[in-house]
Formats: C-alpha cells, sequence, structure tokens
C-alpha cells in the first residue's frame, strides 16, 4: 500500500487548497477511503470518507466547505477544502484501513 498526499501549502482565510492522493499497491476502487488531519498539538481527527460507491460523509467542522471525490481510472483520491478557516490548519493525511501516507501541511493565516 502506497499513499502519498500532495497539494498543501500556506492560503489566507477563505481561501481553496485541492489536495490529492495518489494511490497503489491495492484495489483503489473498491476500497473505502478516508482524509484524516492533525492540527498542531491535537491529535488525529477524522475529516471525510467516501466509498467505492462515491457516497460521502464529513465531519461537521468542514461540511459545506470541503468536498471529497475520487478517480477510479487514476487511482486519486482528492479534497477540495473551500472557505478555508485557521481552525483548519493541520498535516492532512490520506488513509485506507489504517495505512495513512506521510502528510501534507496546510497552514490558514493572514
Amino acid at each position: 500500500v502506497q499513499l502519498v498526499e500532495s497539494g498543501g501549502g500556506l492560503v489566507q482565510p477563505g481561501g481553496s487548497l485541492r489536495l490529492s492522493c495518489a494511490t497503489s499497491g491495492f484495489a483503489f476502487n473498491t476500497t473505502y477511503m478516508r482524509w484524516f488531519r492533525e492540527p498542531p498539538g491535537k491529535g488525529l481527527e477524522w475529516v471525510s470518507s467516501i466509498d467505492k460507491a462515491g457516497i460521502k460523509t464529513y465531519a461537521t467542522s468542514v461540511k459545506g466547505r470541503f468536498i471529497i471525490s475520487r478517480d477510479n481510472a487514476k487511482n486519486m483520491l482528492y479534497l477540495q477544502m473551500n472557505d478555508l478557516k485557521s481552525d483548519d490548519t493541520a498535516v492532512y493525511y490520506c488513509s485506507k484501513g489504517t495505512s495513512r501516507g506521510q502528510g501534507t501541511q496546510v497552514t490558514v493565516s493572514s
């Protein structure tokens, strides 16, 4: 299993970022995928999930602002993040089961 996140960076409040997760080593198209994040000084928190049928769920804190999606042809997972807030600052990870990537840093600051 390989998961490689990208797309993080520094953005101003109200801005947007799109995170990507390149996957390999497993049958992505039938796999339940999730995004987690780890804010500074805090524990890991679940952000969003998408199942093989494309059904999406979101944490209350990001619902209406973030959109999870997948491209099964490319074995890619995405997280479109809009209207970003300082509380969204964290390292973001994509996950398959108990596996996750190295993470990508998102910093929301003016």
